[in-house]
């Protein structure tokens, strides 16, 4: 019984699916960077959106692109219909719920400016949005079934 209430997906659209939840969760990592950006001065700006784009790049170039071959090779090994979240290892799982966690700590205590937080939040969430389009080429070479 358990087996049909998992929400299952052809590989093809599991590849989909992935990219679009990359992808989303570096847009709203993006947006509470600029969120907090409106109180910044200009050269404030300019260092969060410079240092944003250089961590980001060397994060999605030496990390999650590397995560995301990975998934993206083990989601085209499955067949027939996979569960929808099988996009990741579970042992990621834990991964994000920690680091949700410490995002959270970091956001409500203000322990740490804001403007040394956009920053990172700005490298992760560009970081997520570059890789996220290596599931979607995935989803693109592979053919319907």
């Amino acid at each position: 019984m358990i087996e049909q209430l998992k929400p299952g997906l052809p590989r093809k659209w599991l590849l989909l699916f992935s990219g679009i939840i990359w992808s989303g969760t570096g847009i709203m990592l993006n947006f509470f960077a600029l969120r907090w950006m409106v109180e910044f001065n200009l050269s404030q700006i300019i260092f969060v959106i410079t240092a944003g784009i250089l961590l980001g790049s060397a994060i999605a170039r030496f990390g999650f692109s590397m995560v995301a071959n990975k998934n993206i090779k083990r989601i085209l090994a499955y067949t027939g219909h996979v569960c929808a979240f099988a996009f990741q290892e579970w042992k990621s799982y834990v991964l994000i719920a920690v680091m949700m966690t410490i995002g959270l700590f970091m956001r409500t205590t203000e322990l740490i400016p804001k403007f040394l937080l956009a920053p990172l939040y700005m490298g992760i969430g560009f970081a997520l949005f570059l890789a996220s389009f290596l599931y979607y080429q995935s989803f693109f070479r592979e053919p319907a079934k």
